[in-house]
């Protein structure tokens, strides 16, 4: 019998249960008063376990160092840049994700905080709260050019809902699905081409040494003037300090972010206080389909 323990919020029921029940083992879900992002808090909570269901918190090598028991890590979403990947290799934990299952989701989170900002929100919203009825025009998103920078799985499936608004869809992708973007009229561009020519960029990467703030001053400067940028990715995609800097000057005209060079979003952000920031708490990938 192993014992298993699910920290990942979008795993919290499912059938994966009763299929370990089956198997003749253990699965517990995590204390959700813990504060998992404590590396110490962490290593406690999972000392006695065997394989972890994780979710997004950050496994450094010193979390994975300090629980030799544990021999797997199943992350319930796609990425592995919260985990240590050479401490796992050291310790020989295998660590899987589950692609394919929540695509969907971030599709359509992404196309929520598209078309929220790129139509004024959270802005026009908080003016009402605050008495003021301001009627003023906004850019049409019908049109207008969306650049994907990556079209893997969620790429793609943002990419057919994009389409289905009216958007040209640019895309960016190291190794590019080129029968896909055929079939579905994606323009398949170098990433210079797509970040001087798109209206809106919407970034669909993992974080790699290439890839680490690639939105950048850099970047930034040679965008269309009101660009609107969404990640609902990987938060270090995104070189914070940069993107709060050009929302200020208005060099971009918003942002939605679900994702955070630190997280949780530090309360003393100043991307908290902006009116033409649309924020979430790592969310976008969480549905309920996902968990069956």
């Amino acid at each position: 019998m192993i014992r298993v323990l699910c920290t990942a919020l979008n795993a919290e029921s499912g059938p994966h249960f009763q299929i370990l029940a089956d198997a003749g083992h253990e699965c517990h879900v995590v204390d959700r008063s813990l504060d998992l992002w404590n590396p110490a808090v962490l290593s406690r909570a999972i000392q006695d376990y065997d394989a972890v269901i994780a979710g997004s918190e950050p496994w450094p090598a010193d979390v994975v160092a300090a629980v030799p028991r544990v021999r797997v890590l199943a992350r319930a979403g796609v990425g592995f840049d919260a985990i240590h990947l050479p401490a796992c290799d050291e310790r020989q934990v295998v660590v899987a994700t589950t692609p394919g299952c929540n695509h969907h989701s971030v599709a359509e989170h992404t196309i929520a905080m598209l078309m929220a900002v790129g139509r004024g929100f959270p802005a026009l919203d908080q003016e009402v709260r605050r008495g003021e009825w301001n009627r003023n025009p906004w850019p049409r998103v019908w049109g207008r050019t969306i650049g994907l920078v990556g079209l893997g799985r969620i790429g793609q499936a943002t990419a057919i809902r994009a389409k289905g608004l009216g958007l040209k869809v640019l895309a960016f992708d190291p190794a590019p699905p080129t029968a896909f973007a055929a079939e579905h009229g994606v323009q398949l561009v170098p990433l210079d081409t797509l970040i001087t020519q798109s209206d809106f960029i919407s970034l669909h990467l993992p974080v790699t040494p290439a890839t680490r703030h690639m939105i950048n001053d850099d970047s930034i400067s040679r965008m269309k003037p009101g660009v609107v940028i969404i990640n609902t990715s990987r938060g270090p995609l995104i070189d914070e300090p940069a993107l709060i800097r050009a929302l200020q000057s208005g060099k971009v005209r918003g942002a939605g972010l679900d994702v955070f060079a630190v997280e949780p979003l530090p309360l003393d952000s100043p991307l908290i206080n902006m009116p033409n920031v649309l924020l979430s708490g790592h969310v976008a990938g969480l549905d309920n389909e996902s968990h069956d």
